[in-house]
């Protein structure tokens, strides 16, 4: 574990991280989702994933959960920290690309960070939330077309985030470089009903998706 410094708007703080060198010069950071931390299994299950596959992996707590709470700080919190991870990514393996990708909450601040001039190569979302369940008058979609950098949504087709998925596909369209990657049945942790399967299973099976994502993106 390591522990990297973050310029708050409100002063200095710090945020724990888990950092794991890989060697096929990529670097992909994690960020976790709104109700959860950097050790939920289906975190721990992609990042252990794509570390098999020679990734280099950072996964992170947003200040609040070091704070203990569960509710979520203000957005510029949430950017400044992003801004912070990735300089330490970049400081820990300076050849290598770098790769933004979250769960839920934590892939929408990565957008946000990236629309204001955070530098990555991509951007990969594990279940965008495009707007509250129930309200499809409030999406968060303002930024996207912003993003130059390629950006994968990987999402499942129940997700109530993304509901009506005709909305969701236009808010895509909107995107510069974007596309989708449909997870039949799945709903916002990518559950699939009657398919049980752990959490860390599910995080780990969406890893490829992920990799080939970066893969091609490297490669074109």
């Amino acid at each position: 574990m390591v522990e990297i410094q973050v310029e708050l708007p409100t002063g200095p703080a710090a945020v724990s991280a888990d950092w794991a060198p890989g060697d096929n010069g990529a670097t992909v950071i994690v960020a976790h989702g709104a109700g959860t931390g950097k050790d939920h299994p289906f975190l721990t299950g992609y990042v252990d994933a794509l570390s098999e596959s020679g990734f280099s992996t950072l996964r992170f707590n947003f200040p609040y959960v070091e704070q203990g709470r569960r509710m979520p700080g203000p957005a510029p919190h949430a950017i400044a920290t992003w801004n912070a991870v990735v300089a330490f990514a970049r400081s820990a393996d300076p050849a290598a690309t770098v790769w933004a990708t979250g769960k839920s909450y934590g892939g929408r601040m990565a957008s946000m960070a990236v629309a204001e001039g955070l530098r990555v190569d991509g951007l990969a979302y594990l279940g965008y939330p495009l707007h509250p369940p129930g309200r499809p008058e409030k999406p968060r979609i303002e930024h996207l077309p912003d993003i130059t950098v390629p950006q994968l949504f990987v999402e499942g087709t129940n997700d109530p985030f993304i509901q009506p998925l005709s909305q969701f596909e236009e808010a895509v369209a909107s995107c510069r470089d974007a596309r989708v990657v449909w997870v039949d049945g799945g709903g916002h942790t990518f559950e699939v009903k009657g398919r049980k399967r752990p959490a860390e299973q599910i995080g780990a099976s969406l890893a490829p998706i992920v990799a080939e994502f970066v893969r091609a993106r490297r490669s074109g």
